[in-house]
């Protein structure tokens, strides 16, 4: 049985990776590619996936998680003036969560959520409140006086949505759903499939030893001169293969991006072989651009015995959430279109009989202010976000519930929400459900040790 790799086993390829930098001859693409699986891996008998959803641009939590008990919505409607939801209207979402709430507090699901409530309601997805970045635990007379280290750049777009992705601000190298990936990639027969992204380059899928591998919504991106025939003649779409997968000049670069670029095909013939051999779904998913990452997402979950996956991490994504104006009339629309492709999503997986197996969670740059601007909202801090699949310990509301008000003990400034869970919490605890050892989450989530709960008891054990 192979071990976990020690840190000095890691700090030991890194030193390599940085020698091998040095003398020019090692892209980080190439490097990464040449290196998987030389740290070992932990064994995985099972199957486990985790899909980040990731809305870009800021999501108004308070606009999709709505405050619903009396005192709490009139605090919520007063404070958000014409951009409050209507208290009846949100009667058929409501959530009764089976752990209770103290003080009579509830909560309503955006009228557009309609699927996700299904799903809520059969105990197959939770809501965590106010999570956010931390780097220790921040009361608000720690903010107030700046007597503890806060994340860097706060309300930032680009800085906050890396530390969601690295727990460091932009620049960051690796994330830390690549660096749980590294701990897996030896247990995949194509280790180059462990971590995908369907929405670009995502740092929460690089690894220290692993690369992300990206293909678009309509599938594995493929040469130019393999999808189509060069001037209508095969021997020309083959020359140009062997062009860029040949080292004709002896250099050591040259080498290196050949190598690349024959892994690169070969990966792509592998992936696509696979994903035309698994049937077509009954439940339609491309209503979206989301929608049809996400049925990607299912078709390679589908074909995971015939690439060998035990372990696999998934990065899609969702723009248009940067509601400075518009939030009335825009904001609804992208509720539907996420609930669309979420409950969509949920059912395939229950069609295929990996609902158990299938971790699916929301993630934003940072939530919202509860007061609003005229039209819209502006840039947060803690914000609510979902957990489905069929481990997780469902119709249950986790963390801390915010208290509303003005300079309430929860708001710094406009119902900015200071986060009572931090990421960090919130990853790690989806890290131990994939499989991810006490010892090794420690690694990944270097300011795990801060907080005293690491687990959110989020999951069916």
């Amino acid at each position: 049985m192979s071990k976990q790799p020690t840190r000095a086993a890691r700090r030991s390829f890194m030193r390599s990776a940085a020698a091998a930098a040095a003398t020019g001859v090692a892209a980080p693409m190439a490097l990464n590619l040449a290196a998987t699986g030389q740290a070992a891996a932990a064994t995985a008998q099972d199957y486990k996936a985790l899909v980040c959803v990731f809305l870009y641009g800021g999501n108004d939590n308070y606009n999709t998680v709505v405050p619903y008990d009396l005192a709490s919505y009139n605090e919520y409607a007063r404070m958000r003036g014409s951009l409050a939801l209507g208290h009846g209207s949100l009667a058929s979402h409501v959530l009764n969560p089976d752990n209770g709430l103290d003080g009579g507090r509830q909560f309503a699901l955006a009228l557009q959520l309609t699927g996700l409530h299904e799903i809520w309601t059969e105990g197959n997805m939770g809501v965590l409140m106010n999570v956010g970045p931390l780097v220790v635990p921040t009361s608000k007379a720690d903010y107030a006086s700046s007597r503890v280290p806060l994340p860097p750049k706060l309300f930032s777009h680009n800085d906050q949505q890396s530390v969601w992705q690295s727990l460091a601000a932009e620049g960051a190298t690796t994330g830390w759903g690549g660096r749980m990936a590294d701990l897996f990639a030896d247990a995949n027969q194509n280790q180059i499939f462990t971590s995908m992204s369907l929405n670009g380059n995502a740092v929460m899928l690089s690894g220290e030893h692993t690369v992300q591998y990206q293909m678009s919504p309509s599938g594995p991106v493929t040469l130019n001169g393999q999808r189509y025939d060069v001037y209508r003649h095969p021997a020309v779409s083959q020359m140009i293969e062997q062009l860029v997968t040949t080292n004709v000049t002896g250099h050591q670069m040259s080498e290196i991006y050949s190598e690349v670029a024959r892994r690169s095909i070969a990966a792509n013939d592998v992936l696509t072989g696979a994903m035309a051999s698994v049937d077509s779904f009954t439940t339609a998913q491309h209503t979206s651009e989301l929608g049809e990452q996400l049925s990607r997402v299912a078709t390679v979950i589908a074909a995971r015995n015939q690439l060998g996956m035990k372990r696999q991490v998934f990065f899609v994504g969702l723009g248009g959430f940067d509601h400075h104006d518009g939030l009335a009339a825009n904001h609804p629309v992208l509720m539907k279109t996420l609930d669309d492709a979420l409950s969509s999503f949920y059912r395939t997986t229950q069609e295929l009989g990996v609902a158990d197996n299938v971790t699916t969670f929301t993630a934003s740059d940072f939530g919202r202010t509860l007061s609003g601007n005229g039209d819209g909202t502006d840039h947060g801090w803690g914000g609510h976000h979902f957990m489905i699949g069929g481990a997780v310990k469902g119709r249950s509301i986790y963390g801390q519930v915010p208290e509303l008000g003005d300079d309430g003990p929860d708001d710094v400034g406009r119902g900015r929400l200071l986060p009572s869970t931090s990421v960090e919490q919130m990853s790690a605890t989806l890290g131990s459900w994939f499989g991810v050892s006490n010892t090794e989450l420690d690694d990944i989530f270097p300011r795990l040790s801060e907080f005293s709960e690491r687990d959110l008891g989020m999951f069916n054990t």
